[in-house]
């Protein structure tokens, strides 16, 4: 894939519109952001943005297969660029830091599933999403004791 953010809308077939591009360096500069935070930044780019039409790129942008979004258990939707290696994700449960981990055993999608989920009830698994939920080493370090 390319780096240029305008040569990889038209290779997917997309307008190049300065919404798109700015949605785009914007999730490439802040791993793990959610649509607010992406928004902001938008905005300190281009100027006034609605925030529907930040979801809207967003949306079309994750559509394609160009960045991708994660949803943790009780948490907003964060966007990445780091698409088609099916990485899973760690997350902070004090601060919300969020960190990518590498496939976890194996090739992907990464874990075998138990026997009558997988290939025994019919499906054919592609993608595993996984999330380990901890401490990070700045909330551990603030912890009184430590």
């Amino acid at each position: 894939m390319t780096s240029d953010p305008a040569e990889l809308l038209r290779q997917n077939a997309l307008s190049v519109t300065a919404q798109r591009l700015a949605v785009l360096r914007a999730v490439s500069a802040r791993p793990h952001g959610t649509a607010d935070t992406i928004a902001e930044d938008v905005r300190a780019e281009i100027g006034v943005v609605s925030k529907q039409a930040v979801y809207n790129a967003l949306g079309t942008l994750v559509e394609k297969g160009l960045i991708r979004r994660i949803q943790p258990a009780g948490s907003p939707a964060l966007y990445e660029d780091r698409v088609g290696d099916n990485h899973h994700h760690v997350i902070c449960r004090s601060c919300g830091k969020t960190g990518d981990i590498d496939c976890a055993v194996g090739e992907s999608p990464c874990l075998t599933a138990a026997v009558g989920i997988g290939a025994g009830a019919g499906f054919q698994i592609d993608e595993a999403e996984v999330i380990y939920w901890g401490t990070c080493p700045a909330c551990l370090a603030a912890k009184p004791g430590n």
